[in-house]
């Protein structure tokens, strides 16, 4: 067990013991951390009425253009692994926000275009969101938040396999 250093993390979560090492206070951290971003980007988007994955998933989708986007695609895509993609897709559909197209010949495949309604959402929602990103980031500078980058980069790339999305598997 590791000697206590009173981190900040650890007096957020109002955590008395010591962490058992160095690594699992970096993950609580980072968890903690993802957590409070997440919040503050939620409280910009919500009003709109889109969730962050939703909104993750508008701009996907916007980000295809005209030919559209394959459902799999999208889901490959996203951020975070969450609630289902179709179960998503048919509320940016119901909202009027996507319109979902079936691919010839494979009808099987269903291809997703952002509406007018849908970009000009977004198009209302990207400066709001842009500023929140710098709020967010505005505690480290600009070469601090390139090496910030290049960390998470490393840490992404040594979990790539064990944080894969999972597989549906029999």
């Amino acid at each position: 067990m590791r000697k206590d250093t009173g981190s900040r993390v650890q007096q957020e979560i109002g955590q008395r013991a010591a962490f058992h090492s160095t690594g699992q206070e970096a993950t609580v951290a980072l968890l903690r951390t993802a957590s409070v971003v997440r919040r503050a980007l939620s409280r910009v988007i919500e009003p709109s009425g889109l969730s962050l994955a939703q909104y993750n998933a508008l701009r996907i989708i916007r980000g295809a253009g005209s030919a559209g986007i394959a459902t799999l695609a999208i889901r490959a895509r996203m951020i975070e692994e969450g609630t289902t993609i179709t179960r998503l897709l048919d509320k940016l559909e119901h909202a009027g926000l996507i319109r979902r197209e079936r691919a010839s010949p494979d009808r099987r495949q269903v291809t997703c275009v952002a509406t007018a309604e849908g970009r000009r959402l977004l198009n209302e929602l990207d400066p709001l969101v842009d500023a929140a990103d710098a709020d967010v980031m505005s505690a480290l500078s600009d070469s601090q938040q390139k090496q910030f980058i290049r960390l998470l980069d490393r840490v992404r790339e040594a979990n790539s396999e064990r944080g894969a999305p999972r597989t549906m598997t029999r």
